[in-house]
């Protein structure tokens, strides 16, 4: 069973091929101990690209990089720059680490 394959292709991106790997790595050991190794939730919520359909992509930047108070999530700002967040949100939205 795959967890998560990767296809760059579908993402435009002018991050390294070297950083969207430890993205993706990231979001299989950090964020998938939370919302699920395959994404579909856990004690967050799922990741698919169903689930994440009509959230704004700055809505949801901003929970990555700022966290949520009062929950577990975490913000990523001293990890993640703006625009690793942005190219996770777009893959993630996309479908491509599905």
């Amino acid at each position: 069973m795959a967890l998560l394959a990767f296809s760059a292709a579908s993402v435009a991106s002018d991050l390294p091929k070297e950083r969207q790997d430890a993205l993706v790595h990231l979001l299989r050991h950090d964020c998938g101990s939370c919302h699920g190794m395959t994404l579909r939730g856990g004690l967050g919520p799922p990741l698919t690209p169903a689930a994440l359909d009509g959230k704004a992509q700055a809505a949801l930047e901003a929970t990555i990089l700022y966290g949520r108070a009062g929950t577990p999530m975490p913000p990523w700002q001293n990890m993640l720059s703006e625009a690793e967040v942005r190219w996770l949100v777009e893959a993630l939205k996309s479908g491509s680490l599905q």
